[in-house]
């Protein structure tokens, strides 16, 4: 149920910054509208969004902004009535915000300690909130929306390739992508169904405030030990070949499919014995060193206190 992005409507949550920015410009340049959908804008999320809101160029599409915060359900359905009322329709929906296992959500700064901002008696996990909760209750607003129109839709996530692989440095983010490639799996009927596609891209290590502005992370990468950055561009162009084709270099497209995204390659990624991710934009050579100064923290006495 391929369709072109030209003429359509998309709601990107998280297109404030990085990959979701980035597929937001794709989008914006193809003629697609887009509804930005974030707690702020970087300055360059800003720059686009006022250059969108009326363009000159009857090709490019339009821009607005609502700020939202995507923990609270309330505002995940406000989102779709300012896409509407700002739009008329909705084609897209990417439910892509999502947080990098961050010092006050973090499975190594257990809730009441004094990095961590998950209240000891809240009963969750504000990066499950962000990364799982929030995909899901989009995904049942736009699919809520679609069949009641009766027509296609896409519905776009933004998994990893840590839904792949495991980590002790970030054990809360390595579980949350592996829900979101599971919860994608899951509905790839939906395509032959009803035309809605559910698909989910798995970036590799993209250069990103995600990275480069979180100095816990950034000191995993090495590109002296021969690291490699991914851009979010290549992961922008993977996600619009999800939305609008059946068939990419990487193979055949349908609901439910994970494409993997590295440095100048693609693959999907299959449900049964994947050989996992492999190839430039993949791995971080420091990340045993943070591992081990991790637990020489943990084992010295009260953590978790």
């Amino acid at each position: 149920m391929a369709f072109s992005v030209r003429g359509k409507t998309a709601i990107v949550t998280g297109a404030g910054s990085g990959i979701n920015l980035a597929f937001a410009n794709t989008l914006l340049s193809r003629g697609c509208n887009v509804l930005f959908a974030d707690i702020k804008l970087r300055p360059e999320a800003q720059d686009l969004v006022d250059a969108h809101t009326a363009p000159k160029n009857a090709d490019l599409g339009r821009a607005a902004f609502q700020e939202t915060d995507v923990t609270e359900w309330k505002q995940l359905e406000r989102m779709f009535q300012t896409a509407l009322s700002h739009f008329g329709d909705i084609d897209i929906v990417v439910p892509g915000a999502g947080v990098y296992e961050p010092t006050w959500s973090n499975f190594w700064h257990p809730p009441g300690s004094a990095l961590s901002k998950d209240p000891v008696d809240g009963n969750h996990y504000r990066l499950f909130d962000i990364n799982v909760t929030h995909p899901i209750r989009t995904t049942q607003l736009a699919l809520s929306y679609f069949l009641d129109k009766k027509k296609p839709g896409s519905i776009l996530h933004v998994s990893s390739i840590a839904g792949q692989i495991s980590s002790a440095s970030t054990p809360l983010y390595m579980a949350s992508k592996h829900a979101v490639s599971g919860f994608v799996r899951c509905l790839a009927p939906l395509e032959s169904r009803f035309g809605i596609r559910v698909t989910a891209v798995a970036p590799g290590v993209i250069k990103t405030p995600i990275w480069t502005e979180a100095p816990d992370k950034l000191k995993m990468f090495d590109e002296a030990a021969g690291d490699e950055w991914v851009e979010p561009e290549d992961v922008a162009n993977a996600m619009l070949d999800l939305v609008e084709k059946d068939e990419c270099s990487a193979g055949k497209i349908t609901g439910g499919i994970i494409l993997e995204v590295g440095k100048n390659q693609t693959r999907i990624v299959a449900e049964f014995n994947d050989p996992g991710p492999s190839g430039a934009g993949h791995s971080v050579q420091n990340e045993p060193q943070i591992i081990e100064e991790i637990f020489k923290s943990a084992a010295a006495g009260g953590w978790g206190k």
